[in-house]
């Protein structure tokens, strides 16, 4: 892929991460079986594409990115907790797609990843808050990334197909 090409492409992932980011917010309302102020993370799928098929620096650059539209759209704690949650959830994806290769599994790749994401964003909320009783709610945030973490993972499956179609040559 040219550097043109791929510069357009990264843009193109930008603007559809900040359409999920924006829809996930204002129009999804909150759902009865997540705990409160979670979301699905649906544009996490495009982070994860891109560290899977474009780039771990772009992947890396995509989540800055997102972690400044939350800054401009929700402010600096909201912010903080994208950024925090996405810098350790890419990095932990990275560091299973080195060390599984072509042998893991999206899902579990998806798990770890949303996992991650809520440790990073639990330990931005601890430093925020510093409350001895935030403990209490990680049980609840490490259960949350498995199950959204398969949701994200199995949505990425369905839709790959259509994103090899869009970048198809």
């Amino acid at each position: 892929m040219n550097k043109t090409k791929k510069n357009a492409l990264i843009g193109l992932m930008l603007a559809i991460i900040i359409i999920l980011s924006a829809v996930e917010h204002i129009f999804l309302p909150p759902l009865p079986f997540l705990p409160p102020n979670m979301k699905p993370g649906i544009s996490n799928i495009i982070i994860m594409y891109c560290v899977f098929f474009i780039g771990k620096t772009q992947a890396l650059t995509l989540n800055i990115a997102k972690s400044f539209f939350a800054f401009l759209m929700r402010g600096p704690v909201a912010a903080s907790l994208s950024f925090s949650g996405g810098i350790l959830s890419v990095c932990a994806i990275i560091l299973l797609v080195k060390i599984f290769k072509e042998r893991g599994s999206y899902i579990f790749i998806s798990v770890a990843g949303a996992t991650a994401h809520n440790i990073g964003q639990f330990a931005a909320v601890s430093v925020i808050l510093y409350s001895p009783y935030i403990i209490y709610y990680l049980p609840v945030l490490l259960i949350s990334g498995v199950i959204l973490g398969t949701v994200t993972g199995i949505l990425l499956k369905i839709i790959m197909p259509a994103f090899n179609y869009i970048l198809k040559d």
